[in-house]
């Protein structure tokens, strides 16, 4: 939904994060999904330490190169939902008519919020929106945006360590593969507990459950050549 920045805004606000839980999990996981591609075989590090630092640097490499590419489509999806918001704003505040202002706004809602907002509430946004003295010109990114970005790439590329790390550091291919899948197994349960503390869906639950669909999304890409 559209609003207007008030000017009896409280004076300490609560500061919103620069990514929401399902963000950082999601970028998280996936960070690990692609590192694990790489160890997926374990004949890949047997075949000594100039392996193993293949294998490393191949993770890396391609955990930075995916990395990039979150943070360069968040900063996109960011830019255009903004713009999306701007464009209805505009609408709203252009038509003369509340009854279609009002279609707009609902038409915008997300459908579980439809039927949870009468006219009467909508009336208020339409109402400040047609008050508003000035709007935006264009979307555009901020700095809040862009730590965002900067914090995708961090979190997609260092999920790479945990998993292949183990590797240079541990001379014995076999203890450094149970170390590995334990330190993924673990930040997949992890992963799981907060989205599940986030969403209310059970936090101990939710990690199993995603230490289980880690494993099977691993073995799946693995199969199918990843």
């Amino acid at each position: 939904m559209i609003t207007t920045t008030s000017p009896r805004q409280p004076a300490s606000r609560k500061r919103e994060p620069l990514l929401n839980t399902v963000d950082r999990v999601s970028e998280l996981c996936f960070g690990l999904f692609m590192a694990l591609t790489f160890v997926g075989a374990v004949k890949v590090v047997t075949g000594g330490e100039s392996a193993a630092h293949k294998m490393f640097f191949s993770a890396l490499g391609c955990n930075i190169a995916w990395g990039l590419a979150d943070a360069v489509m968040f900063l996109v999806r960011t830019l255009a939902d903004r713009g999306q918001r701007l464009t209805l704003a505009r609408t709203v505040k252009r038509e003369r008519d509340p009854a279609l202002a009002l279609h707009a706004l609902r038409d915008a809602l997300p459908k579980p919020l439809e039927p949870l907002l009468e006219d009467a509430e909508l009336e208020l946004i339409r109402a400040r929106l047609a008050a508003a003295s000035t709007l935006p010109p264009r979307a555009h990114l901020t700095g809040a945006d862009l730590l965002g970005a900067l914090g995708i790439f961090v979190i997609v590329v260092t999920s790479t360590f945990p998993v292949a790390l183990p590797f240079l550091i541990v001379k014995d291919p076999t203890t450094a593969l149970v170390i590995s899948r334990s330190l993924t197994l673990a930040m997949l349960f992890g992963a799981g507990f907060a989205l599940g503390h986030y969403s209310g869906a059970g936090a101990m639950k939710a990690g199993f459950a995603m230490t289980v669909l880690g494993a099977v999304l691993t073995l799946a890409i693995i199969a199918l050549g990843g």
